[in-house]
């Protein structure tokens, strides 16, 4: 019989796509990390190849071949993954491939939840190159968000906060708004001098758009340097963030819980002790007990764990998956030709 793993465990956001097999104990036997290119729509031929490449890379790690089914177990937690008519599409996808046995799809907050805290209820708000929320009740009901824009009432994670960034310097410089640090920094961030040169050159698309999410360590840096400006597109990141997790805790009727509310993505990494207060602040208000934490795992860890937690494994098998699904070993994969490189 072909060698094939328990489980398959798939964290997929829009900046990367993690994969990992593992045994049923929570020994990893290969893993990847790719980075993730602008794909055609959620489920769409483009958005599951860069997924089937990932487990590709895995399989390889793994000394599995690439003929299906490389688990008996799939969890895929997926960017994207947004509506159930989303988790359909994908689940129906996969299902064709036949690359496990068995397909799990959700939306790749479950993932973070499920790192950041060793019960399998709470809350998980990602906030990356967009934002999202779950969660999850002791009792197994769940609620989320659509999360697919401004149509969707969200707004935060790096796109909008860039986009925030240069519609801010464009008023500072012009008159229309305050004066700001931001009237400089931001096309300065590109090689320009003024923000109207980085305007025109989004108009005429000599830049992509999606660089402005390039911004939002910059918005940071010039917040914790004194600017009213940036501070204010800051704080309104933070009031989202518990927008949406105070909702949820709400509507799942966890107030009076110690609820955890786990944090992921790469709007987190700050050192803004502001930012992280004033979200701590917002959540306690309505759920005092509430624990926040920020994610330093890699979220793939609570793919596997679901995963374990639906075989019904032993603790032992969690702190084995947990200890070696590291990022430096998930940054660490082999190539087509053998060769081990970062």
């Amino acid at each position: 019989m072909r060698r094939r793993a328990a489980i398959l465990a798939v964290d997929g956001g829009g900046s990367k796509i993690d994969a990992a097999l593992l045994r049923a104990d929570g020994t990893v036997l290969g893993a990847s990390r790719i980075a993730t290119s602008d794909f055609d729509e959620n489920g769409g031929p483009e958005h599951m190849r860069q997924v089937l490449e990932a487990v590709s890379r895995a399989g390889r790690d793994a000394g599995i071949g690439p003929e299906p089914p490389v688990a008996d177990l799939g969890v895929y937690c997926l960017a994207g993954a947004d509506l159930p008519a989303d988790d359909r599409k994908m689940q129906r996808w996969l299902d064709r491939t036949e690359l496990t046995g068995e397909n799990i799809v959700r939306n790749d907050t479950f993932a973070v939840l499920r790192a950041g805290t060793d019960r399998e209820w709470g809350v998980g708000v990602v906030c990356g190159f967009g934002t999202n929320c779950s969660a999850v009740a002791p009792d197994g009901r769940i609620t989320r968000f659509p999360a697919v824009g401004a149509i969707s009432g969200d707004w935060g994670g790096g796109a909008d906060v860039g986009e925030a960034a240069l519609w801010h310097a464009v008023r500072a410089e012009d008159g229309r708004g305050s004066p700001s640090v931001l009237a400089e920094a931001v096309p300065a961030h590109f090689g320009m001098r003024r923000p109207r040169q980085l305007t025109e050159a989004l108009y005429y698309g000599r830049l992509p758009q999606d660089r402005l999410v390039e911004l939002a360590p910059l918005v940071f840096e010039v917040a914790l340097g004194g600017d009213a400006v940036a501070r204010g597109i800051v704080d309104r990141q933070a009031d989202e963030i518990v927008a949406m997790a105070t909702t949820a805790i709400k509507r799942l009727r966890m107030q009076r819980l110690e609820v955890p509310v786990v944090l992921g993505g790469g709007i987190f990494r700050t050192d803004d002790r502001s930012f992280f207060d004033r979200i701590d602040r917002g959540i306690h208000a309505v759920a005092p007990d509430a624990r926040c934490t920020v994610l330093t795992d890699p979220p793939v860890v609570g793919a596997a764990w679901l995963g374990l937690d639906h075989l019904g494994s032993g603790r032992a098998a969690y702190a084995r998956a947990g200890r070696a699904l590291t990022h430096a070993r998930l940054a660490t994969h082999t190539d087509a030709t053998g060769k081990e490189r970062r």
